[in-house]
């Protein structure tokens, strides 16, 4: 199979757009990175990662959302391939980058492929409990949101579990703290920010009744989950409701790899 069998239509901004916008556009699409273009030539991705960087920075001050420029968040994260190359190597590709496949034939962007399209294209093998990554970082509801953010970003990670005692709470991703980031710079006057950033804790924003997976559900059967809900991961849970684990779109695809 070759990648133009499986690539989609990328979602693109231009870097003078706002973060505001690109948000916006995230939210609509229910994506969680775009192409950065501008005059017609690619400059990099936006993704969520970037975004919950550059909102939670002090450097930018007190500036809204709708003053920052997509310019100022963009990574170089991304590997050009041809359209006949095998998945199989885009796939190789992608796990030892990290970032997503942009497709170009004749210096023109033709299409993208990212986690969801090896997920819809690709027959699983295998059950969650042997691809999840075990013993996951936590965090806790009361936790300060600027902290959770700081672990995210230095573990590049996407997403925290959040425990409360044994149990399992909630879960906080980085999509939950760029819109709170963004409400906060559009919301709170500047000079009060840093003071009313710190009273902002987990449970301000987590999601609960989280959607959570079992070790000995089949890995066919979660990929199927995470596309039908717009999932990036989910926590995984033994018989007796603890978590146990945490799979991603990115953690089936390593083992498919191997």
């Amino acid at each position: 199979m070759e990648v133009k069998e499986i690539m989609s239509e990328p979602l693109t901004v231009d870097k003078s757009d706002t973060i505001s916008h690109a948000l916006d556009i995230m939210d609509k699409k229910g994506t969680r990175r775009l192409l950065v273009k501008h005059d017609g030539k690619l400059l990099g991705v936006l993704t969520m990662r970037n975004l919950t960087k550059e909102l939670g920075t002090r450097k930018k001050g007190s500036k809204p959302a709708s003053s920052l420029h997509v310019a100022t968040a963009v990574s170089d994260n991304f590997i050009k391939v041809l359209p006949d190359t095998k998945v199989t190597d885009a796939i190789t590709l992608m796990i030892k980058n990290g970032g997503v496949i942009v497709v170009v034939e004749n210096e023109q962007i033709v299409g993208w492929v990212t986690p969801n399209e090896i997920l819809m294209n690709n027959n699983f093998s295998g059950f969650a409990g042997e691809i999840m990554q075990k013993n996951p970082i936590v965090a806790g509801p009361a936790d300060r949101v600027s902290h959770v953010r700081r672990i995210m970003l230095d573990n590049n990670i996407g997403r925290l579990p959040i425990i409360e005692g044994d149990r399992l709470v909630g879960m906080v991703t980085e999509k939950d703290i760029a819109k709170a980031m963004r409400s906060f710079r559009d919301l709170v006057e500047g000079s009060k920010q840093e003071a009313r950033i710190k009273n902002l804790i987990v449970e301000d924003i987590m999601k609960m009744g989280v959607k959570t997976v079992y070790t000995n559900d089949t890995t066919s059967d979660v990929a199927k989950k995470m596309l039908e809900e717009n999932l990036g991961g989910l926590p995984v849970v033994n018989l007796e409701g603890h978590l146990v684990g945490l799979i991603t779109r990115r953690s089936i695809i390593r083992g498919m790899a191997e």
